[in-house]
């Protein structure tokens, strides 16, 4: 098992956050969308915030760890796990394009696939190689029937 990580997928999330408004303001490209438009960004926004909620909920109530690479005890696939395997970083995905949509230049658009390409490479593929050791078979059905994001 590989030690605990000392920086979680929250943290990346406010990293991307704060360098999207930081590109935003600092160096603006081109506006892409402009109130009152931009405010659609509210829903995917609010809808990333109520996905990663409502899956970081289904593994309480499983009684599995959220933190990643802790050992899981249950495998979740109900809810949301039924449409993808990674619904709390999808989540997160939604709420920086969320914002980027409210904040309307092109120079947010940049932190959104850094962002999901650090989230798959420093925590998915060892969680699915995790995953895989802990139920096996089990797993690696789900994981047939299940794409990583959508």
């Amino acid at each position: 098992m590989e030690r605990k990580r000392k920086v979680i997928p929250p943290v990346y999330l406010v990293v991307a956050l704060l360098a999207m408004a930081a590109l935003h303001f600092l160096l603006p490209i081109a506006r892409f969308i402009a109130p009152p438009y931009s405010y659609l960004g509210l829903i995917p926004l609010v809808g990333g915030i109520v996905m990663a909620a409502t899956a970081s909920s289904a593994f309480r109530k499983a009684g599995t760890p959220v933190l990643p690479f802790e050992r899981s005890t249950a495998l979740v696939t109900g809810g949301l796990y039924r449409v993808t395997r990674n619904p709390m970083y999808l989540g997160m995905l939604f709420i920086l394009a969320g914002v980027a949509l409210l904040l309307g230049s092109v120079s947010t658009l940049l932190p959104i696939p850094v962002f999901g390409w650090a989230i798959q490479r420093n925590f998915i593929l060892g969680e699915e190689r995790f995953l895989e050791e802990i139920f096996g078979q089990r797993y690696l059905g789900y994981k047939r029937q299940v794409r990583r994001w959508l």
